[in-house]
């Protein structure tokens, strides 16, 4: 599968913006399961969850972004967006799409090479 994420940019604090993941080369025996967005806000930091959200609409968010930051989906389209609200200057990271993909009781995963989001103050 392929996943290619678009929307990063840099903003001022308190602006907006929405990221896009779309999810391609599926196959035939996989569908997906769930959709995640993680950030990292430095080469060597380690990747953190900001939100996930399940094909049945079940939602997930971490604690620095919940009440801010938005996930959604388009199943048809095999898609997920972020918006993202009133940024702050630490949500500065590269943005990363995760795709689930389930068959029974497999699963792989597979990552967007990501989108950098900059938020000045």
């Amino acid at each position: 599968a392929q996943l290619e994420e678009s929307g990063g940019g840099q903003v001022q604090a308190g602006e907006s913006l929405t990221l896009s993941c779309a999810v391609s080369e599926i196959g035939t025996v996989f569908s997906v399961d769930t959709m995640s967005w993680y950030r990292r806000d430095s080469p060597g930091s380690k990747r953190e969850l900001v939100a996930s959200i399940t094909t049945s609409g079940i939602t997930d968010y971490s604690g620095a972004v919940k009440g801010r930051f938005t996930i959604s989906q388009n199943n048809a389209k095999n898609a997920v967006y972020l918006q993202m609200d009133s940024l702050k200057p630490e949500d500065t990271a590269k943005y990363y799409c995760q795709a689930i993909l389930a068959a029974g009781t497999s699963r792989q995963t597979h990552w967007g090479r990501g989108t950098q989001v900059t938020v000045s103050s």
